[in-house]
């Protein structure tokens, strides 16, 4: 979450005007992450975050990301349901660009997480695959191997060897190895495709929340998988963490099987995996505003990773 579009507070109290949730009583924009604007909202109604979608969203996909929501939260899951305004439309617009209203979930994100919520979130990401089987929309996932090439070139050679002088020469070959070797013919379906621990809240060992589901897409589900082993698998020194990716697997597995053919391309989703944050953060690093109320992620962070995975191949999966 971030803030880039600024708003006034007689903005904000007009804008929430338009829902049934009561007057508002406060807010305050939230800094942490780097695609959309956000805010924690306070009404006489209860606490709601209201997110304005920035350029990285794809807005024309706000019916799939918005709908998925409920679709799941209506499964039961731990998915923050959408606030319909008076006209039961699902988002507005406000200094013309999209925003929605989104429930407030209780929980924490957790900062060092240990085997146990590990277990719980791998076991939480295998449910939203199966709950969103009948889901009937659906969204290509707009970052993909095609958009890592236009994010890398678009920060250049030069660029990248300024956030660190061997930063290009580890991603080009690398890129070019992962459009080679890319699998297909995988068990596909909807995927969160941004499943970091910011973007889960928790109590103890218990999901309370999965949040910022706009990244959300139809792909490989063990792509899902390796996104979510690069986020939680290593601390916050780069170092990987075995335990963590014994007990993801482990939750996985206990609600869905991977196939023989998804645990072979891991390595390379893997990979491809820590290779779309390099780009993405490559990127938002030479290109974020001055003035954008964000937190800049370092993409070195991603870069160890996929230097890890590259080196580690699939011992890295505990499979």
């Amino acid at each position: 979450m971030a803030v880039y579009t600024h708003l006034t507070t007689e903005e904000l109290a007009e804008f929430v005007a338009h829902y049934a949730v009561g007057a508002l009583r406060s807010a305050k924009g939230i800094a942490e992450g780097v695609s959309n604007s956000n805010w924690l909202i306070e009404t006489a109604g209860g606490r709601f975050i209201l997110t304005i979608y920035e350029t990285r969203t794809d807005r024309e996909g706000l019916p799939f990301f918005l709908g998925l929501l409920d679709h799941l939260a209506e499964k039961g899951g731990p998915v923050p349901r959408v606030i319909h305004d008076r006209d039961g439309a699902a988002f507005r617009r406000i200094h013309d660009k999209p925003a929605a209203l989104i429930e407030y979930l209780p929980g924490v994100a957790p900062d060092r997480p240990d085997p146990s919520q590990a277990h719980a979130v791998g076991a939480a990401l295998a449910r939203l695959h199966r709950d969103a089987v009948d889901f009937d929309l659906t969204r290509r996932n707009t970052m993909d191997l095609p958009e890592w090439r236009r994010l890398l070139a678009g920060c250049g050679t030069d660029g990248l060897d300024r956030i660190d002088p061997a930063l290009s020469a580890l991603v080009e070959p690398e890129l070019a190895a992962l459009e080679r070797d890319w699998p297909s013919g995988l068990p596909r379906g909807i995927i969160h495709a941004d499943l970091f621990p910011d973007n889960v809240l928790m109590l103890g060992d218990e999901v309370t929340g999965m949040i910022d589901f706009y990244f959300a897409c139809e792909d490989l589900l063990a792509y899902d998988f390796a996104i979510t082993h690069a986020a939680w698998a290593f601390d916050r020194d780069g170092g990987f963490r075995p335990e963590i990716a014994v007990a993801l697997a482990q939750g996985y597995q206990s609600q869905r099987e991977f196939a023989r053919a998804e645990k072979n391309a891991l390595p390379v989703l893997g990979r491809g995996a820590a290779l779309r944050f390099v780009a993405t953060r490559a990127w938002d690093w030479l290109h974020t505003p001055a003035d954008a109320v964000v937190t800049r992620k370092d993409p070195m962070d991603f870069a160890r990773r996929l230097a890890f995975y590259r080196d580690a191949g699939e011992e890295a999966f505990a499979l």
